[in-house]
């Protein structure tokens, strides 16, 4: 199937249109992914042209690199900066959106005593990057705790405000969160930031190509990305985003005598890259847009939902994931009583065929479920058994 270069507007219960798209993928044939969350599965286009890439590069060695790569490259670039309403010279592509933080956190120009505010469900390996920067210069960390299920905005915002001294410099906004995919108001966090006279460093790892928004709209300075997560891209692509009046604040955390300060390609030094990736992503984006964004979230949210309305009734089992749909979208975590959530992972997988993750979160762990848009609603239908066995 040829996708179209725009879809109209899709029922996300039309299943003979979501059977089509499935169609583009090729998943595994022996068990049932429901763990989609940690990268995404390539399209079919996708992994076509990745593997076509790979052939020409491998072929052509050097000659591929010098002469062919760099204007391949700006196309890349020019579609990245059409679908993220950024300008190309306001992002870098990464191998992910851990090292695209790594090189914001460590180049930015934090002071002894600055204040750095975590939330408390930010992405794992996130809170390590501001534990160095407190060892090597001295700032210091303030963690917020966040309700998993807020009742409005302005309780989350009210959080932040209370963290918030004189000495607050930075403040890291989830845009979902990855145990529980809980939606933050990432755009008001960073307006109440600026009147602070604080930056944001917005994770939209997970939020990026799974929910329609444009990178600008998250109101902040400063992004980390993964394309290999929702859009589908090889694995191994990420992005950074700076605002433009902000690129030349950032020192590189790699040495580079190429690019003039302030030109964000200085920042992304990474001695010779494999280029099939990278290109790929220009397919990843093609196979995004033909379905449409609007329509991919509201499918994505469509089978969270699905599952979880199934099993909200069922005496043992609660929900750590918001039910207002502004507030969450594919993904989904659970409880059972009783069960903890690595030993349900494992039920799962060894009963029912259906692989998931456990996941620690306060007040107890939570199993993560994560359909992606070749997963089929008897598939659901399937968790929806097991956990109502494992209840039971």
């Amino acid at each position: 199937m040829q996708l179209p270069v725009s879809s109209p507007v899709a029922d996300p219960a039309d299943e003979a249109f979501w059977d089509a798209i499935r169609a583009q993928f090729t998943a595994a044939p022996d068990f049932i992914n429901l763990e989609n969350g940690y990268f995404g599965i390539q399209p079919d286009p996708v992994l076509a042209a990745f593997t076509r890439w790979t052939a020409e590069a491998n072929a052509e060695t050097a000659r591929f690199l010098r002469l062919r790569f760099p204007p391949l490259l700006e196309q890349v670039m020019a579609g990245l900066a059409a679908f993220t309403g950024a300008g190309t010279d306001e992002l870098l592509i990464t191998r992910n959106a851990t090292e695209s933080m790594n090189i914001l956190a460590q180049g930015y120009p934090f002071r002894p005593g600055d204040e750095m505010l975590l939330g408390s469900h930010d992405y794992d390996l996130f809170p390590p990057i501001f534990e160095l920067l407190a060892e090597r210069k001295g700032i210091v960390l303030k963690q917020v705790e966040i309700p998993l299920d807020p009742q409005s905005d302005d309780e989350i915002l009210a959080c932040y405000e209370r963290a918030m001294t004189p000495r607050s410099r930075v403040l890291l906004a989830t845009h979902m969160i990855h145990l529980t995919g809980q939606v933050l108001p990432v755009a008001k966090l960073s307006a109440l930031a600026r009147a602070r006279g604080m930056d944001v460093f917005a994770d939209a790892a997970h939020s990026f190509a799974h929910l329609d928004f444009r990178v600008p709209d998250l109101g902040a300075d400063f992004a980390a990305i993964n394309l290999h997560k929702w859009l589908g891209a090889p694995l191994g692509t990420g992005l950074m985003y700076i605002r433009r009046e902000r690129l030349g604040e950032i020192e590189p955390l790699f040495a580079d005598g190429t690019f003039p300060k302030g030109d964000i390609r200085r920042l992304g030094h990474f001695g010779t890259t494999p280029p099939a990736a990278i290109l790929a992503v220009q397919d990843a984006l093609a196979f995004h847009t033909g379905i449409g964004s609007r329509n991919k979230e509201a499918r994505l949210r469509w089978l969270k939902d699905y599952w979880m309305d199934r099993v909200a009734c069922i005496p043992g089992v609660s929900l750590v994931t918001p039910r207002d749909p502004s507030r969450s979208c594919a993904i989904g975590a659970f409880r059972i009583a009783r069960w903890e959530a690595n030993k349900i992972a494992d039920h799962l997988y060894d009963k029912y065929r259906i692989f998931s993750v456990g996941r620690p979160l306060r007040g107890g762990d939570c199993v993560r479920i994560t359909p992606h848009l070749y997963t089929r609603p008897d598939e659901l239908d399937r968790l929806v058994e097991a956990i109502a066995e494992m209840a039971g």
